[in-house]
């Protein structure tokens, strides 16, 4: 097969569609066509071998499976598609049934207030009476005793956000997140080591 005629069954290929039965594959047969186009000799040959067999094998999975036919796509739609499509149905209407009550609010700034004394009171507890400057439970009670009096709204923000921030190790199992040890390759040895 030449040069030309598999530049024309690929491109008539991807213009019905037939490069859907293995879009990798067939980007690979593409690629190595134009590699192909740019050689000369002996090279050209064994590169133009290899592009024809590749092509006949592509055309005999063609011929298994019908790559006309477009997709179904109602076939590929999962659970999580037409839960999507559920909430988005039931958006419009979302406003109307679930109206915003006045007290709502209220109740959300106290429980705010509320968790973060106790938070508070649960860091002060863990502050050991003996505790050191540099103790790190007394260091994290001191920061957070300065946020509450410089700014109380951001110390509510950043306990909401440690807060998520534990839920989340929670459902991960508690385990740390692991990265890969440094290398012992790479230490270097002191020259009183070389000595010994």
């Amino acid at each position: 097969m030449t040069t030309n005629a598999a530049r024309e069954t690929l491109d008539a290929w991807r213009e019905h569609g037939a490069d859907r039965l293995d879009p990798v594959r067939f980007l690979f047969i593409d690629a190595l066509e134009r590699r192909a186009a740019g050689h000369r000799g002996e090279a050209r040959r064994i590169l133009d071998e290899r592009v024809a067999g590749l092509l006949e094998a592509y055309a005999g999975d063609l011929e298994r499976f019908d790559c006309t036919a477009p997709p179904p796509i109602e076939s590929a739609r999962g659970p999580l598609a037409e839960l999507v499509d559920h909430i988005a149905s039931h958006a419009s209407d979302g406003a109307s049934t679930y109206p915003e009550l006045e007290a709502l609010d209220h109740f959300r700034e106290t429980w705010s207030r509320v968790s973060t004394a106790r938070q508070l009171r649960q860091s002060l507890a863990q502050v050991p009476g003996n505790a050191g400057p540099l103790n790190s439970s007394s260091l994290v009670h001191r920061s957070l005793s300065l946020m509450r009096e410089l700014s109380p709204g951001y110390l509510q923000q950043f306990l909401s956000y440690v807060d998520a921030l534990s839920w989340m190790e929670q459902l991960n199992g508690g385990a740390p997140v692991t990265r890969d040890a440094p290398r012992a390759g790479n230490v270097r040895k002191s020259g009183r080591a070389k000595a010994r």
